[in-house]
């Protein structure tokens, strides 16, 4: 119903910045809001941020707020999760996923993209 693919993750240093991409085709119109996750080696998969399909509302974990900041391109189909003052602690896999209206859950993720941090 709805497709995923990440993009823009990349190796940087400590302080430095990235723009992740997320780019959703299928049934769009169905979508109630898109989420960014992030899954380390050996920890469970956490929430990062959260943007509804409107763009009117938005959510972030403490970890990262002030930080990154989440947005999105209706007419691309595309959300985005500008990454700043990268630490080491923010190395992971970085998935998008999308719920859809009427969804308790988010039902469609894409395959992820790597983010890693050197210090």
């Amino acid at each position: 119903q709805v497709q995923l693919v990440e993009s823009g993750g990349g190796l940087v240093q400590a302080g430095g910045s990235l723009r992740l991409s997320c780019a959703a085709s299928g049934r769009t119109s169905s979508i109630y809001d898109m989420g960014w996750f992030r899954q380390a080696p050996g920890k469970e998969r956490e929430f990062v941020a959260a943007i509804s399909w409107s763009g009117r509302s938005t959510t972030y974990a403490d970890s990262v707020k002030g930080r990154f900041t989440i947005s999105r391109d209706n007419a691309k189909n595309t959300a985005y999760l500008q990454v700043n003052s990268l630490k080491p602690e923010d190395t992971a896999a970085y998935y998008c996923a999308a719920r859809m209206f009427g969804g308790s859950k988010y039902a469609y993720w894409g395959q992820g993209t790597q983010v890693t941090v050197s210090s």
